[in-house]
């Protein structure tokens, strides 16, 4: 399942460089999957809900791999110092789910850099 951020978050910014797959943005901040640009919680991969947030850091779950492939355990949460990043029940997937997430993001970032 991928990871969100709650209202607890004091937008301390901490977990934002942690991200392997940059996947968290500061409030309002536009994010980007695929070479394409939002400025809300539209998600092109097919996941809903409301991630995004005007108000505090948010995790976009179509970027999130919980850091399968990278890390032991979600970077973002070990590094939180109010403990606001949680595992979303909203976007449940399985290990094996998250390292195909990983590697359909990594041949993004490989097909963007050939270009």
């Amino acid at each position: 399942m991928a990871i969100y951020i709650t209202s607890d978050c004091i937008n301390c910014g901490a977990c934002e460089p942690e991200c392997p797959n940059t996947a968290i943005y500061e409030a309002g901040a536009e994010w980007e999957l695929a070479g394409s640009k939002h400025s809300d919680s539209t998600s092109p991969g097919g996941f809903g809900g409301n991630f995004f947030s005007g108000e505090f850091y948010f995790i976009v779950p179509d970027k999130c791999t919980e850091c399968k492939g990278f890390h032991d355990e979600p970077q973002c949460a070990a590094v939180c110092p109010v403990d606001c990043c949680l595992p979303d029940p909203n976007n449940v997937e399985s290990e094996e789910q998250l390292l195909l997430k990983k590697d359909y993001l990594d041949s993004i970032d490989t097909i963007r850099l050939r270009s």
